[in-house]
């Protein structure tokens, strides 16, 4: 008995496949033109859909033309304004939790300080008798 040897496609050939089948209605022959599995399509959709264009990449470690290939694919510009906007976010958060912190800080600061006056170890002993 023989072992199938496996496959592996390249990003472009998935992207295409996928590009296909969005446009056709009749996978099965898709499927059977590409010479693939029809299971292997719809793995590849819902990866492209969780991930995109990345999500698709081979198995194993990329090599060193698929990172460039991957930082090639991204626009930094394109992205910029949307990385502006999640850092003011961001830093807006940090200092809500700034002052959410000093806050407990100093209300705990201020129960430490009433426990020391309230009888606590070390407290000096009232000078009244307990009433009966």
């Amino acid at each position: 008995m023989s072992r199938k040897q496996r496959r592996s496609f390249t990003r472009a050939f998935k992207l295409s496949a996928l590009a296909r089948m969005a446009a056709t209605e009749n996978i099965r022959a898709l499927a059977r033109e590409l010479g693939i599995e029809r299971k292997l399509l719809y793995c590849w959709r819902d990866q492209h859909a969780g991930g995109g264009a990345a999500a698709l990449r081979r198995a194993g470690r990329p090599s060193a033309a698929e990172l460039a290939a991957d930082e090639a694919e991204v626009p930094a510009a394109a992205s910029m304004p949307d990385a502006s906007r999640q850092i003011a976010a961001l830093e807006r958060k940090i200092g809500q939790q700034q002052l959410d912190l000093d806050f407990f800080r100093a209300a705990l600061r201020h129960v430490r300080e009433r426990r020391r006056s309230n009888g606590a170890p070390g407290a000096t002993a009232s000078t009244r008798r307990p009433t009966r």
